[in-house]
């Protein structure tokens, strides 16, 4: 048996803390007063209330309940009539009556180089065998003749026209003022590359080789093309004339010329398929003017430039 003895102010309030200690309600407790509570005189001598509460006994039957009779249900048979089935009246039959069907075929004949086709209809009529083919109707078909290519006139693309191709009167010179400052430049930037000059009356050619070379090239070309540009400034600076300078690294210049011309003719055949015109990225006057030489010799297309620099661009515009 379960019970809990609790001290409270009142001792409605000790039997509360009693069944919450429990967790029983009241009902299901029986509760007995151990100390009455007083309050003393002005608060002096006071006592709290004291209570036992204990579990009741609960006999099995009680406490799990009895069964209960399940209510019997009253089933009535309810006799439903059938509905009466009207006799059905016998469809008419209507007698099978095959369609006329027509057959078609077509038998294709080769004499030398002409095709022949020719179209055979028939017709089946009911309750008979297959009629004979009634007629035959042929048709000529003419053979177009085939155009083959004209190879002279064949146009060929891929072939880089090098617009820096070198003249044959070039000669090898160690003492120049284009491979002093360029020696100077690459060792101020910690580059291993071995520089050679080529020069005639009019143009200096400078070649640069080695490990380092991608460095001096840059994306696109565009530390190469600088370099180029301060040489120039430097070899021309004390001059009356001027003298081009071009300055190539492991052959760069020859590669980036057949690449661009690739993509001009690829281009141009869009340009035509399409009809509209193609923009391409902004580019150097150098590579512009590989664009429009390779271009030239397409009568089917035009070309041109827009835009101001740095972001002057190629246009390529289809023939209308």
């Amino acid at each position: 048996m379960r019970y809990a003895e609790k001290w409270g102010d009142s001792v409605d309030i000790a039997v509360d803390l009693a069944l919450a200690d429990l967790r029983l309600t009241r009902d299901q407790v029986e509760v007995k007063i151990l100390e009455e509570p007083s309050k003393g005189f002005f608060g002096i001598g006071s006592k709290l209330a004291k209570v036992r509460v204990e579990e009741k006994e609960v006999s099995k039957a009680e406490k799990w309940g009895a069964p209960k009779e399940a209510p019997r249900e009253v089933i009535k048979e309810i006799k439903r009539e059938e509905p009466k089935e009207e006799p059905k009246e016998e469809a008419e039959r209507k007698p099978d009556v095959r369609p006329e069907r027509v057959e078609r075929r077509i038998e294709i004949k080769k004499e030398g180089n002409q095709e022949i086709l020719i179209e055979v209809c028939g017709l089946d009529e009911p309750d008979q065998p297959r009629a004979p083919y009634r007629f035959q109707r042929e048709k000529r078909v003419r053979e177009k003749p085939r155009r083959e290519p004209d190879r002279e006139t064949k146009r060929t693309y891929g072939e880089a026209r090098i617009l820096n191709e070198r003249p044959a009167d070039l000669q090898e010179q160690e003492q120049h003022p284009a491979g002093t400052f360029l020696q100077d430049v690459t060792e101020k930037m910690g580059l291993d590359v071995s520089i050679k000059v080529f020069c005639n009356a009019e143009t200096v050619y400078v070649d640069i080789e080695g490990p380092d070379s991608g460095t001096i090239i840059g994306k696109r070309g565009q530390t190469l093309d600088a370099i180029q540009y301060l040489t120039s400034l430097v070899v021309n600076k004390e001059k009356d004339g001027y003298t081009r300078i071009v300055i190539d690294a492991e052959g760069y210049r020859k590669k980036r010329e057949l690449t661009l011309e690739k993509l001009a003719n690829r281009l141009a055949d869009k340009a035509q398929k399409s009809g509209r015109s193609i923009r391409l990225e902004p580019m150097n006057p150098y590579e512009r003017k590989v664009i429009h030489t390779a271009l030239q010799s397409r009568p089917e297309v035009t070309t041109k430039s827009e835009g101001e620099e740095p972001y002057r661009r190629v246009i390529i515009d289809p023939q209308k």
